[in-house]
């Protein structure tokens, strides 16, 4: 007797078929999974979620790709804390290495055989400069040169694509106002652009099924608090830590649900999206602010948020006793009772200057506005204090306050106290933002 067993399947995807009908689902491929056997599979299954009126955008991976080019050519690959280095000779390997994948993930996108499942497919794929980037900076004095982060998303150049129909494929990198390009994390550029459209999910794709625990069974489902607190623990490391991670951040900043799934099993990515138990990891967003002046109650969560950062070497250290003859100093920003970012505002009144220190958001909370949030605090602070010019040090973030009007100084220009304490181990840049007293 003839088994009906794919009609009844067919016939209870049907509500997840019309629940992801016109939504926005964000996919990350690495560049093991495009190298994989599988792929060829993974492209079928894009294109039917295309045909189903999903929108799609497609962040790439080129790890391998980038390493095998880097080792043809003889040069010497270099990595600190999980990132890759990227001196100004390695750019051209590395954006040769993404260049031929995009073009290679186009082309399969383009097929169209006669009894194939692209068979009238006509995918429209698009590609761009969508994704601001900003260098790494400076960490624990290494330069890490043309490997970046990513900054802004343009968000209505993307949706316009999707609205056409377009599948919008991006690469990891990202560009500069400057005319540079970076060398991003994928999982950076898919958790980031996940979080900007406000996707209704985001799914990356990984060697396993998705996260094991410490018996190698699979973890079905955690909320976002629950794998940060695996990530804290360090339960969750390389890789797979990397996959977390991204989801965790694409949960805080909106997406409704990250799911993590193996490119090695053929047809995952439907049995996620189309049945009930689904076939990975998903993690789930956390239902739960407001910036304002510190007080002392809240030294525990400042040293908390800044610690980490002091032990990698991008804060300079402060002890309990200091915050708390220096609480007055601070804005924090809150979000359900935990202290997610800080700053400090230090006044040179016969200078006319303040400086802008002990700058922190949790990770978990970057690149959601909370930045900027605190620091038009801190410059409606200084104006009431009659402060001109607002100055930072910093080893790392400079593109993010030169795009917010900082200019470029010197050691010199400094206030004299702050000069006579300047740590010139820490090779701070310096920059400068005159403030406008009518705000």
């Amino acid at each position: 007797m003839k088994s009906n067993e794919w009609l009844h399947g067919f016939r209870h995807s049907s509500p997840y078929i019309n629940a992801h009908r016109g939504r926005t689902v964000v996919l990350t491929i690495g560049g093991d999974a495009i190298a994989h056997d599988n792929l060829i599979n993974i492209i079928h299954d894009i294109a039917l979620l295309s045909s189903l009126g999903i929108r799609l955008v497609v962040a790439f991976g080129a790890r391998p790709q980038i390493q095998s080019r880097l080792d043809a050519a003889n040069e010497e690959s270099t990595f600190h804390r999980g990132l890759r280095v990227t001196p100004e000779q390695q750019l051209t390997p590395v954006l040769e290495a993404i260049g031929g994948l995009r073009a290679y993930l186009e082309s399969q996108l383009s097929m169209g055989l006669v009894n194939s499942p692209m068979h009238n497919a006509r995918i429209r794929v698009s590609s761009g400069n969508y994704v601001t980037a900003r260098p790494v900076g400076v960490l624990d004095g290494i330069d890490f040169g043309y490997t970046g982060q990513v900054r802004r998303v343009d968000v209505a150049g993307i949706e316009k694509l999707l609205e056409l129909g377009h599948i919008v494929l991006l690469p990891p990198l990202g560009y500069s106002p400057t005319g540079d390009a970076f060398n991003l994390s994928y999982e950076d550029v898919g958790s980031q652009v996940a979080a900007a459209l406000q996707a209704e999910k985001l799914i990356m794709f990984a060697e396993n099924q998705g996260l094991l625990d410490e018996n190698a069974g699979l973890i079905r489902e955690l909320s976002a608090r629950q794998a940060s607190d695996r990530l804290a623990a360090g339960m969750v490391q390389g890789h797979d830590g990397d996959l977390l991670r991204a989801a965790c951040d694409a949960c805080v900043k909106g997406v409704r649900r990250a799911h993590i799934i193996s490119y090695v099993d053929d047809g995952a990515l439907l049995e996620e999206l189309f049945t009930r138990d689904g076939a990975g990891t998903l993690v789930s967003g956390d239902n739960y602010e407001q910036i304002r002046q510190a007080r002392v109650e809240d030294i525990g969560g400042i040293l908390g948020l800044i610690q980490p950062l002091e032990e990698q070497g991008i804060l300079v250290r402060r002890s309990r006793e200091m915050l708390e003859t220096e609480i007055s100093r601070f804005v924090v920003a809150e979000r359900d009772g935990t202290i997610v970012g800080c700053a400090a505002l230090y006044h040179y009144p016969d200078e006319g200057a303040g400086e802008l220190s002990c700058f922190a958001v949790d990770q978990a909370y970057r690149r959601a506005g909370r930045g900027d949030d605190i620091l038009a605090m801190v410059e409606k602070l200084a104006r009431g204090q009659g402060i001109q010019r607002l100055f930072v040090l910093t080893t790392q973030t400079e593109h993010w306050f030169r795009e917010r009007g900082f200019q470029p100084s010197t050691v010199r220009e400094l206030p004299g106290p702050k000069l006579a304490s300047y740590n010139t181990q820490r090779n701070s840049k310096v920059f400068v933002k005159a403030l406008s007293q009518t705000g």
